[in-house]
């Protein structure tokens, strides 16, 4: 039997093309007890933690909305499919734990560890991720409105896969996130959406943009030595004070480049 986080997710794959293709609030009842209460306490989950004595807990598919589990171990947690909606988790070290279809609408990670996570088809709008370390990581899913201002993302997997298509065209959706400051360099975002964010004064060394959407984006002060910027739309986007642009990649390519923001107002 599917999970409830399964099946709306394969919903959503199914329901529509272009960008409606990974919108997983699609048909969800974000107001139901599953998605807004929690099946265990803190104390439940730090006296599992004690037992498995250094063993990744599974938590999988669990309700564990509006939990306090700030600065908890949960290194290598099996969370997938788990329900982590406004959860507190600010500081906790979820390196390299499984996060594929998990919620965590408006979490607060702030400071958390999440270094070599799997994120595919994670839905955490709005959450907040300033000062999290990201590195490593896979968020192919939804981070629409999220903060991720300071973060580090170093090396980061968030490009579409276009050699497999099982499961539609998922790829990072980054829309209106602040990422003001955050360090990319060397991250995946092919093909990802990233209309509106906020990459004030963020280091995008080396970062592959390739086919992304950076459409009304602002990068005023932008580090984007070696970025590739081939077939990115930046209709819109302040690229301003830009640092490296000498070296960036595909800088002719881009699209809509007469549509930019290329000086600040005299």
């Amino acid at each position: 039997m599917r999970t409830l986080a399964l099946s709306l997710m394969l919903a959503a794959l199914g329901a529509a093309p272009a960008r409606a293709e990974q919108d997983l609030l699609l048909g969800a009842d974000m107001t139901s007890p599953a998605m807004t209460t929690a099946e265990m306490s803190r104390a439940d989950i730090a006296a599992m933690i004690k037992a498995a004595d250094g063993k990744p807990l599974d938590l999988h598919d669990r309700a564990l909305s509006g939990l306090d589990l700030s600065g908890l171990d949960l290194k290598g947690a099996n969370l997938r499919t788990a329900r982590l909606n406004k959860a507190n988790l600010r500081g906790a070290d979820l390196s390299g734990a499984n996060l594929e279809q998990a919620w965590l609408l408006k979490a607060d990670l702030t400071g958390a560890k999440l270094v070599g996570a799997r994120m595919f088809g994670i839905t955490a709008r709005e959450a907040n991720l300033s000062g999290a370390d990201l590195s490593g990581s896979m968020p192919i899913g939804d981070f629409k409105g999220a903060n991720m201002s300071g973060a580090r993302l170093v090396g980061l997997k968030g490009g579409a896969d276009i050699r497999n298509q099982s499961m539609g065209l998922m790829r990072a959706v980054f829309t209106s996130v602040n990422l003001s400051g955050a360090d990319l360099k060397g991250a995946d975002l092919g093909r990802s959406r990233l209309e509106y964010a906020d990459l004030r004064d963020a280091d995008l060394t080396d970062v592959v943009l390739m086919g992304s959407d950076l459409s009304g984006a602002n990068l005023t002060g932008a580090t984007v030595a070696g970025a590739d910027f081939k077939n990115v739309d930046v209709s819109g986007a302040r690229l301003v004070s830009l640092k490296g642009q000498d070296s960036a990649k595909g800088w002719s390519a881009r699209v809509n480049a007469d549509r930019a923001i290329t000086r600040t107002a005299d």
